[in-house]
């Protein structure tokens, strides 16, 4: 087997690449190197008090990393066709499994929400794995909007809202605002009617406003973060402790690995809050680099966006883009009080197989947009039906 299809550092087309793709490609790199950083001191003192083992997520995420690597290496160097042609059959899967972890015995359970599905050892959590699937089947579905029916365009869309509302059940309020807005963004980008997105997005406000209303624990989330310090020791305890470890950070952080938060003062550091753990350690400074790696990141999105001939291509980019910052910047505003607490992790940076996978997976798709530089043809969503009159004189010519 070529190795260049499976580790990284043996690709050695790297040089012919267009230059959106390798700085991209190093953007990648640098963010997941600096995230297992963070994730070693995040997660060191928890894992140590649980397991016995400080080393043992930091072992088990640098294991995923490996893997997560070889698909991101089998992606840019394969036809972004060929993943759009794909696409539809891991959106059903990963469907699925949305509505597997909803029934009792088969979901696996943390704070109240069933968002995992257990394949033997291996924890899935389809919602965050159908991220860059969900990406590209609606690249493929908007940028052929106009030449589709009207069956298919309802029928995917009725596959769009039973996957928001497959993640909204588990429930994961976040996630499924993130995906919905994603679509909305790409509908919006492959110039779908006005009237279509505006009525989707009350829609989509209502279906917010309505599970918030229902759910107690996300009613109960609102209301601490409007003032986290009313009960500073019960419902606004988790954002209490993340901004005492950002106010600690100052200008230049305390240090790496001396951060007192992740004392088990604030809960989950080495996931939906790291970047607190991060602030604390690295401060003002650090803060302000890592939001400059993600308007980097942004930047070169938009600029694959902009250089692609190919429609659904350039929604592709937009909606990967759009994915991995927003997803970053909602879990920095979490982090901050700026929004009310949810359960995103950042990407590159927080534990879990599944978010690196993601993450790694969009990143890679992104990175294969901007290296293929000739306009594909257009991947139907129907398979065309052949001109029999055609056929037959061929036949008779034969």
């Amino acid at each position: 087997m070529n190795l260049r299809f499976l580790i990284p550092i043996f690709d050695n087309s790297v040089s012919t690449w267009a230059l959106e793709a390798r700085l991209l490609r190093w953007v990648t790199f640098i963010w997941l190197f600096v995230g297992l950083i963070v994730l070693f001191s995040a997660s060191y003192p928890v894992a140590e008090m649980r397991l016995g083992d400080g080393l043992y997520y930091f072992k088990r995420q640098l294991a995923w990393v490996f893997f997560a690597l070889m698909g991101f290496n089998i992606i840019v160097n394969l036809p972004i066709r060929r993943m759009l042609g794909n696409s539809h059959w891991f959106i059903a899967l990963f469907l699925l499994l949305i509505f597997g972890t909803l029934i009792p015995g088969v979901g696996k359970k943390a704070f109240d929400a069933a968002r995992w599905i257990a394949i033997g050892p291996i924890p899935l959590q389809p919602s965050e794995l159908i991220k860059p699937f969900l990406v590209l089947q609606s690249a493929r579905l908007f940028g052929q909007w106009e030449k589709l029916s009207w069956s298919i365009r309802l029928s995917w869309l009725a596959v769009f809202c039973l996957v928001l509302l497959g993640i909204l059940a588990q429930p994961n309020l976040s996630t499924a605002a993130l995906c919905g807005m994603t679509i909305w963004l790409i509908a919006l980008a492959g110039g779908v009617s006005y009237k279509y997105l505006a009525g989707t997005a009350v829609g989509g406000v209502l279906l917010a406003l309505i599970s918030i209303s229902i759910k107690e624990y996300q009613r109960r989330r609102v209301m601490s973060f409007l003032n986290p310090w009313a009960d500073a020791t019960g419902d606004g305890y988790q954002l209490v402790q993340s901004l005492l470890a950002i106010g600690s950070g100052q200008t230049s952080g305390v240090g790496f690995g001396l951060s007192q938060q992740k004392l088990l003062y604030l809960p989950i550091q080495d996931t939906d809050f790291i970047f607190s753990i991060f602030a604390e350690e690295f401060g003002f400074l650090g803060s302000i680099l890592l939001l400059l790696l993600l308007g980097l990141f942004a930047t070169l999105g938009l600029i694959v966006a902009l250089k692609s001939k190919n429609i659904i291509n350039r929604l592709v980019a937009i909606g990967i883009t759009t994915v991995i910052v927003g997803q970053s910047l909602l879990h920095i505003g979490v982090a901050t009080g700026a929004l009310p607490t949810t359960g995103l992790p950042l990407p590159m940076f927080s534990y879990g197989g599944n978010s690196i996978i993601s993450s790694l997976v969009g990143t890679a798709l992104l990175i294969r947009v901007a290296r293929e530089s000739s306009e594909a043809d257009i991947l139907p969503l129907h398979k065309p039906q052949p001109d029999k009159p055609r056929q037959r004189r061929m036949l008779q010519k034969r």
